[in-house]
């Protein structure tokens, strides 16, 4: 399982050697809201809104005290808007208030944070600030289960049983890969098994279509969610 396990990653990683986060940020607090705002939408519909957002709010003081009405406008386009604005509110109130307006760099604590879950603050961990983490968001949970990693729903206990399969420097890296393709090819439905580099070691090989045409009109040339 281990052996098999890391050689997905590593043809993965020549696959994607590009992978990584596809949010836009210049900071932690940056890709802490950008995060938060990319429930339930695309990379990109968030990175269409967040350069107007953090240049009228670049800091946690400055979006603490932000204009409730003014923020709804401008994360709107991201979908549960007001939910959002309230989590962004709220959460940078709490980095005023409780670290200084400093994001911390320790899962325990990010995720004290309003609308801050495991996920949320494993990308931060990991992209803002080189801690080792393992982002289990619904494309990397579904490719865990389909490539046999772990037969866990549980993001916490999926987490786990995949890290175990790992060196802790490479989870980083892994979540990248499973991530970006998860959105490329192993689709949720009719995933393009046919044009799968790992074809030959998933155990779900034939969910989707296995003729390398067919499969080949199903592959994204980029991340949509």
């Amino acid at each position: 399982m281990v052996r098999r396990a890391r050689k997905i990653n590593r043809i993965l990683a020549e696959t994607y050697p590009d992978a990584r986060c596809e949010l836009d940020f210049e900071s932690p607090f940056q890709l802490l809201v950008a995060t938060v705002l990319s429930a339930q939408t695309t990379d990109k519909r968030v990175n269409s809104v967040t350069p107007a957002l953090f240049a009228a709010y670049p800091d946690p003081a400055a979006m603490a005290a932000a204009d409730r009405e003014h923020l709804e406008k401008l994360v709107q386009p991201t979908g549960f808007f007001r939910a959002k604005t309230e989590s962004v509110l709220k959460l940078s109130q709490a980095l005023v208030e409780r670290y200084d307006g400093q994001v911390p760099a320790r899962l325990e604590e990010l995720v004290t944070l309003p609308g801050v879950g495991r996920k949320t603050a494993n990308v931060v961990l990991g992209d803002a600030f080189g801690v080792p983490g393992i982002t289990v968001d619904t494309h990397f949970g579904r490719l865990a289960r389909r490539f046999g990693f772990t037969e866990e729903t549980d993001p916490v206990k999926a987490e786990h049983e995949v890290g175990a399969l790992f060196p802790r420097k490479d989870w980083v890296k892994l979540s990248h890969h499973l991530i970006w393709h998860g959105r490329r090819i192993c689709h949720a439905r009719n995933p393009a098994c046919g044009a799968c580099p790992v074809a030959r070691l998933c155990p779900a090989y034939g969910e989707g279509p296995t003729d390398p045409v067919k499969a080949a009109a199903l592959v994204r040339t980029e991340g949509r969610a």
